[in-house]
């Protein structure tokens, strides 16, 4: 099981599992979910639930990803699979994303 806590603008907005290879929750942060005043990550992760599950890394999650050549040389320099999507958004959405989600390891 991998862990990685999911940040929007800079407050912890929930946490994103990668149980195995083909199960994955996407859970808000309680204090997130209850502030009616900070909106969802995205469209498709909305706040009218607080857990989401799914068989295959979340879309929103796998666009953040780089593409082609990039995510090729991303995963030769990283030493990681160029389909572990997961351990790619772990390791290349930690400090610089192009919206206003970012990733943190869980150190539990």
């Amino acid at each position: 099981m991998r862990k990685v806590k999911v940040y929007r603008n800079k407050e912890l907005a929930g946490e994103l599992i990668q149980e195995n290879k083909n199960s994955y929750i996407f859970k808000y942060n309680d204090s997130y979910f209850s502030n009616d005043s900070l909106p969802a990550i995205s469209l498709t992760l909305p706040k009218s639930q607080q857990e989401y599950k799914s068989t295959f890394l979340f879309p929103f999650f796998f666009n953040m990803l780089s593409e082609g050549v990039n995510r090729k040389l991303q995963s030769r320099q990283l030493k990681i699979d160029e389909k572990d999507y997961f351990g790619l958004l772990m390791e290349t959405a930690k400090y610089d994303t192009v919206g206003a989600i970012t990733f943190k390891p869980d150190k539990e």
